[in-house]
């Protein structure tokens, strides 16, 4: 089955990735003895994340977004509710779906404990389809935030085969502290 072709299958592998993400989270925290992570779902996607997570105290909004190594997309719809939200956060996972398997991480968010960095500076989203006088309206709640504005967390290569740096993204989500859930020092995201 082809897919990229296939948009009808996109929220089906969003959701894929999305348990695929929870269960790679949930093995590395195991692995530092941080053995609690709680995982919450809303019912309604109009807040802005796909996700709250909770470690140790410290509690994270996710929105999780998901691209292919042959998508040209260049830029995510960002919900403006998700910066009310305390640190709220976007991953974009990127996937090799011949494989079926997560490559690499962008990060969009501050520090454990800190808000998301401000997204009313990029662009407002406009709808992907026309309404019925041709025109593509504006969707104020949206920004489109594009990929330079993440911070690209690039596959593991110690390994024979190259996988996303899961360890890494448990460290911006919950800070490279073993047991207490505190920030390292110096482990900043890009100043914005």
């Amino acid at each position: 089955m082809d897919f990229i072709d296939e948009s009808t299958h996109s929220s089906y592998r969003e959701k894929l990735f999305e348990h695929i993400f929870v269960g790679e989270l949930m093995r590395v925290l195991w692995a530092k003895s941080r053995t609690r992570l709680e995982v919450l779902m809303p019912q309604v996607d109009n807040s802005g994340y796909d996700l709250v997570l909770e470690c140790e105290s410290l509690l994270r909004h996710v929105q999780l977004k998901t691209t292919h190594t042959r998508s040209k997309v260049r830029s995510v719809n960002v919900n403006s509710a998700l910066a009310s939200k305390p640190s709220g956060c976007v991953i974009c996972i990127t996937v090799d779906i011949d494989e079926m398997k997560m490559i690499s991480f962008r990060w969009f968010g501050g520090e454990p404990g800190e808000p998301l960095p401000n997204i009313m500076v990029y662009p407002i989203s406009k709808h992907a389809k026309a309404n019925a006088q041709g025109v593509k309206l504006e969707r104020p709640g949206i920004r489109k935030v594009p990929f330079s504005a993440f911070d690209k967390i690039p596959p593991d290569t110690s390994r024979a085969e190259p996988l996303a740096d899961m360890p890494a993204v448990a460290a911006k989500l919950f800070g490279d502290s073993s047991h207490t859930g505190k920030a390292r020092k110096g482990s900043s995201s890009k100043p914005r």
